[in-house]
């Protein structure tokens, strides 16, 4: 038995598409919709963690709890991401009146 040979068409061979699996979304994602990215998610929202997966939630607003990012990296380590805060503002430790240090909130808030 010959080895099988290549057809030749005269045309270079195109490399297969292979289609989207069928979990992922063809339009942009909605609140807790599963993603793999933030492009997938619709305007006002990100793709962050939720326990071991991935699904769309809404980009923070002024006065939400966010979290302030120590180290480059790090957000990898949560189990429960917040998405970033909306453009404008910034994650920014709460001043509260009281003890210096009493709370360590960070929350969105005007640049």
């Amino acid at each position: 038995h010959g080895a099988a040979e290549p057809e030749e068409t005269g045309t270079e061979a195109l490399p297969r598409r292979t289609p989207a699996p069928a979990w992922l979304p063809t339009a942009k994602g909605e609140e807790c919709d599963f993603c793999l990215r933030s492009s997938d998610c619709a305007a006002g929202l990100c793709c962050a963690r939720h326990f071991w997966s991935k699904i769309c939630k809404p980009v923070l607003r002024e006065g939400q709890v966010c979290t302030r990012q120590r180290r480059k990296g790090s957000h990898g380590l949560e189990i429960f991401q917040r998405c970033q805060c909306a453009e404008g503002l910034a994650c920014r430790l709460q001043r509260e009146l009281g003890p210096a240090d009493a709370s360590r909130l960070h929350t969105c808030q005007r640049h």
